[in-house]
């Protein structure tokens, strides 16, 4: 958890410094590729029923870093796939 490093603790998820160290985990790594799978997988089927909408969330313990991360890598990757996206951090900003 990032909030628990001292220079990483004031930064959020949206600066490449903490993307990298929660990234840095293997496991965090093999959750994001599942969570790319799954869309990937998913999305043909929700246009195909005629869906012109998703809803996504991620949720961790503050809000800054970690889901933060989450949110922007697999946001990024849907835009590289052509879709359009819009991100909302609620609680980026709160203490």
């Amino acid at each position: 958890n990032p909030f628990y490093v001292d220079n990483l603790k004031n930064k959020t998820g949206l600066e490449g410094v903490v993307q990298d160290y929660v990234l840095a985990s293997e496991e965090s790594v093999t959750l994001l590729n599942r969570i790319v799978s799954l869309l990937d997988f998913s999305l043909p089927l929700y246009i195909k029923e005629g869906k012109s909408q998703l809803v996504i969330a991620f949720g961790c313990t503050g809000g800054h870093h970690r889901s933060v991360t989450f949110a922007e890598k697999t946001a990024k990757h849907l835009a590289d796939k052509g879709f359009n996206v819009s991100k909302f951090h609620r609680d980026i900003n709160k203490n």
